[in-house]
This record gives C-alpha cells, sequence and structure tokens, in this order.
C-alpha cells in the first residue's frame, strides 16, 4: 500500500513538472514571435511574479517567527501555571497540616479539614487541566488558537502475563509442549514460514501484535478447542480479535503451508510407501491407506437435513450434525491427499465420488497398476482394494481382511492423532460453515508438520475414531479389480503371509 502511495504520489510530481515545463516552452514560443515592446513587458510580468515571489517568502518568515514566540509564550504561560499551582498546592497542605496539629477547638477542626480538602481538590482538577493542555496539538502552520486535541483510542487493560511466561525463552519445552502440542523448534518454524502472510505494521493508535502471538492464538485455540472467551484471558487480547486472528492464520496456513507440506508423493516417494506397506502387510502395490471421519458441528442455519448425521444420532442418542474429512495417509501417518466439507449425511462411497482424487484416478490415470486401501463403506475398484464384506467368508478371504485391517489402522490411529492433536475436532465448534473447511484444513496441515517431525503425543490425547460404515448399494464395481483381489488373497493365504490369528 505504501509503494502505491509512493507511485501515485511521484506520478503527481512529474505532471505538476511537466505542466511548468510546457508552461515555460509555451512561453518560450509567444516570446519568440511578439515585438520588442511584447517581450518588454513580458519582462516587466516576470519581475512583477519575482517581486511578489519575495514578499511571500518574507511574508513567511515573519509569519514562522511570530509562531515561533507564540509558542515561546504558550510554553512559559504554561510553567508559570505549574508553578503557581504547586506552590499553592504546598502552602495550602502546610494549611491543612497547621489546622490538624495546633487547633484546640474541636468545632473548627473539621471545618478547616473540610476546606483545605476542597481546595486541595480544586488545585489537582487545575493541574490536571494544565497536563491537559500540554497535551494539544498546534497545528502544521504553528498558529496555537487553532490547536488540536492528539488522538486517543481507548484500550481494555488485560493481562497478558501467562502468554509472556510462555514466551520466555527459558520457558519449559515439555510445559510448552503440553499447552500447544508441539516443541518451541516446530513453533519457531511454523512462525518463519508464516511470518510473512500474518506479520502487521504498527499504526499511529495502537502497535501490531506480534507474530509469535498470532500463530500462538491460533495454535492454543486448534489444540484445547476452549472457548474464544478462555483464549481471550490467556493472551490478553479482545474475544472478536482472537477470532479474527484463528480465521487469518488457519488462511495463512492454507495458503502457504498446505502447498509444502500436504501433497502427493512424487514417484520416488510412492516407491518407499509400497514397500513399506507391502512389508505390514504382504499386500503389494497399495500407496495409501483411506478413511473418512466426522467432525461435529453445530446444526447450520441451511440445509439442516444435508448435516444430519442419523448414524452418530443413533449410537449417541443425542441429535448429531457433522461435517466430514476423507484422507489418504501414507505410513507415517503423514496425510497426502484430503477432501473435507461435505455434509455428513453422505456415506464414504458419496464422498469419494465427490473427491478430486475419484477424478483423477478415474479420468487421468493417476493410480493406474497402483492400489489406495479403503474400508468396508468404499466401493472396489481398479484402484480402490477393499475388505470382502459378504457373510461366511473363507478362510483365504478371512486373511485377507486381517491384512486390510493391519493397513486401515494406520488411517485410523493417524485420524486418533489428528484428533487427539487437536481438540477443537472433538467438540462442536462456533465457526461458521463457510469457514469450517478453512480450519479443519490448518489442522490437517499442522498434523503433518508435527508427523514429519516426530512430534511425539502424550498416550492419554489419543483418541479412539469411530465412524460408522455403512455398506455401498454397489460395492462391487470392477471385475478386474475382483480377480486381482482374490489373487492378492490366494498369495497371502498359501505363501505363508496370511499369519494364524482368523483361525
Amino acid at each position: 500500500m505504501k509503494a502505491a502511495v509512493f507511485r501515485n504520489g511521484d506520478g503527481y510530481e512529474e505532471e505538476e513538472e511537466e505542466e511548468s515545463v510546457c508552461n515555460v516552452f509555451d512561453g518560450e514560443v509567444e516570446t519568440t514571435s511578439l515585438s520588442c515592446h511584447d517581450t518588454k513587458n513580458n519582462n516587466l510580468k516576470d519581475g512583477f511574479f519575482t517581486s511578489l515571489l519575495l514578499m511571500d517568502e518574507q511574508e513567511k518568515q515573519e509569519q514562522e517567527a511570530r509562531d515561533a514566540a507564540s509558542r515561546r509564550e504558550l510554553f512559559e504561560l504554561q510553567s508559570n501555571y505549574r508553578k503557581r499551582a504547586r506552590t499553592m498546592s504546598e502552602y495550602y497542605s502546610d494549611l491543612n497540616a497547621h489546622y490538624e496539629e495546633n487547633c484546640d477547638i474541636k468545632t473548627k477542626k473539621p471545618r478547616a479539614t473540610r476546606a483545605s480538602r476542597a481546595v486541595v481538590a480544586c488545585v489537582s482538577a487545575a493541574l490536571t487541566e494544565s497536563s491537559e493542555m500540554e497535551s494539544s496539538e498546534i497545528t502544521g502552520s504553528g498558529s496555537v488558537g487553532t490547536g488540536q486535541q492528539q488522538r486517543r483510542l481507548w484500550v481494555k487493560d488485560r493481562s497478558r502475563a501467562w502468554w509472556e511466561e510462555c514466551n520466555r525463552f527459558d520457558y519449559p519445552e515439555e510445559d510448552f509442549k503440553r499447552a500447544f502440542r508441539m516443541s518451541k523448534s516446530t513453533f519457531e518454524l511454523i512462525c518463519d514460514e508464516l511470518n510473512a502472510a500474518v506479520a502487521k505494521e504498527d499504526t499511529a493508535l495502537r502497535n501490531a501484535i506480534p507474530v509469535r502471538q498470532r500463530v500462538a492464538v491460533c495454535i492454543w485455540r486448534l489444540a484445547t478447542g476452549e472457548p474464544l472467551r478462555l483464549v481471550s484471558k490467556k493472551f490478553g487480547l479482545g474475544i472478536s480479535t482472537c477470532h479474527k486472528l484463528v480465521l487469518e492464520v488457519c488462511k495463512a496456513i492454507k495458503d502457504v503451508l498446505m502447498p509444502k507440506y500436504l501433497q502427493w508423493p512424487d514417484d520416488e516417494s510412492l516407491r518407499g510407501i509400497r514397500e513399506t506397506y507391502e512389508s505390514m502387510s504382504g499386500i503389494p502395490n497399495v500407496v495409501g491407506s483411506m478413511y473418512t471421519t466426522h467432525v461435529p458441528i453445530i446444526a447450520p442455519k441451511i440445509s439442516v437435513a444435508a448435516y444430519f448425521n442419523k448414524r452418530h444420532t443413533e449410537r449417541n442418542q443425542k441429535t448429531s450434525y457433522s461435517i466430514t474429512i476423507q484422507a489418504v495417509v501414507d505410513p507415517r501417518g503423514v496425510f497426502t491427499d484430503l477432501c473435507i466439507g461435505w455434509p455428513g449425511s453422505m456415506s464414504d462411497d458419496q464422498v469419494l465420488e465427490k473427491s478430486l482424487l475419484y477424478q483423477r484416478a478415474n479420468n487421468g490415470g493417476l493410480l493406474k497398476g497402483l492400489w489406495v486401501a479403503g474400508g468396508a463403506g468404499h466401493p472396489l475398484l481398479d484402484w480402490v482394494l477393499v475388505p470382502y464384506t459378504q457373510q461366511n467368508l473363507t478362510w483365504t478371504q478371512h486373511a485377507f481382511n486381517e491384512k486390510m485391517s493391519e493397513v486401515q489402522r494406520v488411517a485410523k490411529e493417524a485420524f486418533g492423532r489428528l484428533k487427539g492433536r487437536w481438540a477443537c475436532l472433538q467438540k462442536r465448534t462456533e465457526v461458521k460453515l463457510q469457514d469450517l473447511p478453512t480450519v479443519l484444513g490448518a489442522c490437517c496441515v499442522l498434523h503433518n508438520i508435527c508427523e514429519m517431525r516426530d512430534e511425539k503425543m502424550d498416550a492419554e490425547l489419543m483418541v479412539d475414531v469411530f465412524d460408522d460404515e455403512v455398506l455401498p448399494e454397489n460395492g462391487l464395481r470392477s471385475v478386474s479389480a475382483m480377480k486381482a483381489r482374490d489373487s492378492i488373497s490366494h498369495n497371502l493365504l498359501h505363501h505363508g503371509l496370511a499369519g494364524t490369528s482368523f483361525l
């Protein structure tokens, strides 16, 4: 914004210079075409204009001298006024002490005390008025009579003791991690990454909130899920300010950090993911574990039926509304693909069909020859591998389902750490529905940063994820995928990779 102002200013000055040059240029042309008499007249006009400029300059200097004298006079007047007021205050204080010590008549003592106190109060009021006179602002021309009082902004005094304690260099690492769900080094990394997008400049009315405090407000709010009233008390800021900071930092995380810390793996990374999943389960060519979870929300004002979660309502015996998060997870628990924001009434297969991953895999061949391991609520596709869901399973099918559950456990535990680390996902939030995907996306990005940096989470914070999976109406949508699944199941059992826990 400053650059724009400067450019506008420069452009304005250049325009004035060009106009003055044009005027001078036109004058020269006219002078060359006029007679000698006209030339003399122009010289007289030039001398006249020059005299006017000199007179204006002299008058300006005299005015500045008068203004300076007026300011000195005002300063001396205020100084003398303060001295007289101070002398009067000391005199009446001595007079009050004299009456209290030497007056023997009891009826006179209260009267004198009241009189002296009244005089002291008047003198204090005079001193206050004097200080206000000192704060009066002299205008740009230097005149005193047109002084304008300085603008002041009233700000409620709030305690920032808790945040100042956390922000100390020697604050214990364990206490910091307990409050913000991450180490100091990870917090510093996030602040450095977001500095350009979050930082604000000081104004004439107030100092800008530092970047560290802005990020801390957002992370503490996401980590604890506490209401904004408590966030306000912890950080010494207004409730509306805290709400605004949370949304601003979440948006910055989505815009700045999501492209860097949440992306589909490249070919080399996919090779490592496939090897890890195969060593874990024996199932080849698996590049991700897919799971869909629900986040509770307050009943929206529009499309209430779409967000009504019938399964959670029946299980919890309490009316529930939710929004969905579908994610693909690598063996470390890092999200590699997200689909956020579809209503809670939609089943897992419906959410999958709405995702960008579904479009890229079906139309663009993103996962040709590779598998994403889904759950019972997902359909069997050329690139989605799901467990057997029919009754009366064979030993081979039991063995396959057992290995698939090991892959699914990776995604469930990742969502358990996500909800445990960011407790705002466990309770209904007051964030507006249109802002909720941004907040949920920020939580997932912060989860990825913590997982990539091996941030350990306390066991008591871990959340058991329960999401009722509904079987899709058409669960078998690919004949080739059915044959491939049967082949994988046969190899698991007959090559000694299935184990015996299903027996």
